[in-house]
């Protein structure tokens, strides 16, 4: 499986500010590039935090690329994935609606009940219990296989940064592409583009493929070592 990363970030690397609330840091041609990635990929992830804090749908915006996948016997929209270990994800999230197939990566320490509650949210949700990692978190390289079973071959993630350091840290991320605004946020607080306890040794690597002027900000373009 091809694990393709996309972020849009501050000068200073925040994704929010401290109250993690959504930010618009990139304008209409990086939302573009952003949805000229979702079609390219069988499905979109995201870790339950970013499910609770923007209630995001993850589908196509333009119709050309949703009709294009449908001409070449693809879903109108990629499947759209989210890494909740406790099974957090509302039933009236809009990621659970038929627009497209849903994917919730959970763990035991999701209750039955909460299990069940996802799975009867629409008859495209599918829930898949997987192991923990040592973090209690969902196990991702466990996680990534079900996905695989399941017929996705390009994943593309789009945060937040919690799963981002999970992905980094299990050596799961192919490519990186971060669109970097100028804007400047601050705050210790405010989450940043890989989140997690860091690293102080075992830095993961990545080689600088291009750089694209977009906006009023850069793309960068990044290759896993």
């Amino acid at each position: 499986m091809d694990v393709v990363v996309n972020a849009a970030m501050s000068v200073d690397g925040k994704l929010s500010t401290r109250r993690r609330e959504q930010l618009k840091i990139s304008g209409e041609a990086d939302f573009d590039r952003v949805d000229r990635l979702r079609a390219a990929a069988d499905a979109v992830m995201v870790g339950v935090g970013t499910v609770l804090a923007d209630d995001p749908h993850l589908t196509l915006d333009d119709d050309d690329r949703r009709v294009h996948r449908l001409r070449n016997g693809r879903p109108g929209n990629p499947a759209r994935v989210v890494a909740d270990s406790r099974a957090r994800t509302p039933a009236d999230a809009r990621i659970l609606d038929d627009a497209a197939e849903t994917h919730l990566l959970v763990t035991d320490a999701a209750t039955e009940s909460r299990r069940e509650a996802l799975a009867g949210a629409g008859e495209h949700v599918h829930v898949h219990p997987v192991d923990t990692d040592d973090s209690g978190h969902v196990d991702l390289t466990a996680g990534l296989a079900a996905l695989e079973s399941a017929g996705i071959d390009r994943l593309m993630v789009e945060g937040g940064g919690e799963l981002l350091s999970s992905l980094f840290r299990a050596g799961l991320v192919d490519e990186l592409s971060v669109y970097v605004g100028s804007l400047v946020v601050g705050g210790r607080d405010a989450p940043t583009l890989v989140d997690g306890d860091g690293f102080v040794e075992g830095f993961p690597r990545l080689d600088l493929r291009d750089v694209e002027r977009l906006d009023d900000g850069v793309v960068l373009w990044y290759d896993a070592v």
